[in-house]
């Protein structure tokens, strides 16, 4: 599995890069972006992450 960042819906707050650091981080515009796959390890930290979004940006795909 991995996470995805909607683009257009992310407003940069951060908070996911704080959840799951290994998982997220801030690209050039400010965005989130998910730069790896979800594993056993960090499932817990991206769930808090995705659920914790305040826009609902983040979703995890196949």
């Amino acid at each position: 599995m991995r996470a995805f960042v909607d683009q257009e819906l992310c407003i940069g707050c951060g908070m996911c890069t704080v959840a799951c650091p290994e998982v997220f981080e801030l690209n050039v515009d400010g965005k989130a972006e998910a730069i790896a796959d979800t594993t056993d390890d960090n499932r817990n930290d991206v769930m808090t992450a995705i659920d914790g979004c305040p826009v609902g940006a983040i979703r995890e795909e196949e």
